[in-house]
């Protein structure tokens, strides 16, 4: 039997529903969100407000993934990574049109300076929608995805099992924002029901090649409604809380298979009529030269 990730090796000498503030970032553990007549716990709900009100990140724990389930994960993607060039680039995403698929180091430009990364992006895999039909421009998104088959044949399950999770995750931080918000714990998800369309990445974080830091991805805020990230032991991922004009290192914060969760509160100030401030943490990362690896999926 395994166990979830951050209850059988760590002991905790608070109660579960206490978050481990650590610095300015907090840690919430989701397994502790509801009680157990199935409705959120009060305390959980003051924490997550607070977190993503008055900071825009938070650590996540508890959220079902066991170890062995991420190191499986994280490995597939590091064996893709490694694989020469042109193997990678039989997936290369210029040949979708959906943009799925390989991107090459140095083709990501963040903050008009090019990334030390290389990537796979992935998304729900549909079929194409003819352009005659669509119903709005974003119907080009939908599509199939690519996956190296023929080379890291267990890559694809792997991810699709980690995107059904986190889309468990994700529905639950959802309803989670919305009791916070004194609101019908249902209210968003008219938004996200029925086929919604979530972005994932498998981002492999090189470094220079002479020693010097090198921008992994530029400081940014994402463009989604809840981000999730899931970085290996490397560290690199910073955050900057609202309100302050210095980033914090990440990776001393979280225990291993800890979530990074990053919320859009400007976007949640514009559906929940202003009542929370348009505030917004913008994570970033820098990363030195470092072995191979995969901080993903995102």
């Amino acid at each position: 039997m395994t166990n979830p990730v951050d209850q059988a090796s760590h002991r905790h000498d608070t109660p579960d529903h206490v978050s481990r503030a650590a610095g300015p970032i907090p840690v919430l553990r989701l397994d502790t969100a509801r009680r157990a007549d199935g409705t959120f716990d009060e305390t959980f709900l003051a924490q997550l407000r607070t977190a993503l009100h008055e900071i825009g990140f938070l650590q996540l724990t508890g959220y079902g993934a066991t170890p062995e389930q991420i190191g499986e994960l994280t490995a597939a993607a590091a064996r893709f990574f490694t694989l020469p060039l042109e193997q990678r680039l039989r997936l290369d995403n210029r040949l979708s049109p959906h943009f799925r698929g390989y991107t090459r180091l140095g083709h990501e430009i963040t903050a008009g300076q090019a990334d030390a990364r290389e990537q796979i992006d992935f998304a729900p895999d549909q079929a194409p929608v003819p352009c005659e039909f669509w119903d709005a421009p974003y119907r080009l998104l939908e599509g199939p995805n690519q996956w190296p088959d023929d080379t890291v044949p267990e890559l694809r399950p792997l991810v699709e099992q980690w995107a059904e999770l986190m889309s468990t995750i994700g529905l639950e931080l959802t309803q989670a924002i919305a009791a916070a918000l004194a609101l019908p714990e249902d209210h968003f998800d008219q938004y996200f029901s029925d086929k919604p369309h979530w972005f994932g990445k498998l981002i492999h974080y090189v470094g220079a090649a002479d020693g010097t830091d090198a921008q992994g991805v530029g400081p940014h805020a994402d463009w989604g409604f809840l981000t999730l990230l899931l970085q290996d032991d490397t560290g690199g991922l910073q955050a900057r809380p609202a309100g302050t004009d210095r980033r914090r290192d990440t990776a001393d914060l979280a225990r291993p298979g800890a979530y990074a969760g990053h919320a859009r509160a400007l976007r949640l100030g514009r559906q929940t009529s202003g009542s929370w401030s348009p505030r917004f943490a913008c994570p970033g990362i820098a990363t030195p030269p470092s072995p191979p690896r995969a901080a993903g999926p995102r």
